[in-house]
């Protein structure tokens, strides 16, 4: 099975721009950018709930607990929220009328919860519309993991960030492109 693809920020900017045009533009914003700024599994998105996001205050918090149920190894980790990502969900959470910290904290057209297979054909299908070939609901891990390594990011901090366990399971997530080999290359 292939690699999902990683997205440009050209790419990104695409897509936000079609889930702009569609139905609950903020929630299409807010589900894109929790997916590609904190690097969350499709299934880590969809199980998060009101109270694992919003402080009883009404603010957003700034980091996540996930429990061991919500990973995928079984084991609980620590989600760090990016103060633009903040941004994103105070407004979409001005959309939502919803007070019980036990409610899904992103809902379908429907209302309704997403299960991990409804978020994938989600992404799928926005991909798709947007003229995005090659992305999957991972794509936003993939683009964030690659990204920050570009940065500098060492790959020990882009395990934890990403929750893995082995360093060599991130390694495969980081996408060399050629601003990485050109910006290496410039090191010499």
């Amino acid at each position: 099975m292939a690699q999902a693809k990683t997205l440009t920020q050209a790419e990104i900017d695409q897509v936000l721009r079609y889930a702009s045009t569609r139905k609950y533009p903020e929630r299409n914003r807010a589900l894109i950018l929790t997916s590609f700024l904190t690097g969350m599994r499709v299934a880590e998105i969809a199980s998060i709930k009101l109270g694992d996001i919003v402080n009883d205050d009404g603010t957003i918090k700034n980091e996540v607990r996930l429990s061991a149920a919500q990973t995928k190894g079984g084991h609980p980790r620590t989600v760090f929220i990016a103060s633009k990502l903040k941004a994103e969900l105070e407004a979409y959470l001005k959309t939502r009328h919803i007070k019980d910290p036990t409610i899904a904290f992103f809902h379908t057209d429907r209302r309704l919860k997403f299960t991990p297979n409804g978020l994938c054909v989600w992404f799928f299908s926005l991909y798709r519309g947007a003229g995005i070939s090659g992305a999957s609901s991972h794509s936003g891990r993939r683009s964030m993991i690659t990204s920050l390594a570009q940065k500098g990011i060492g790959v020990r901090v882009l395990a934890e960030i990403a929750g893995h366990r082995s360093i060599a399971v991130t390694q495969k997530y980081i996408d060399a492109n050629p601003e990485m080999c050109r910006n290496a290359m410039e090191l010499i």
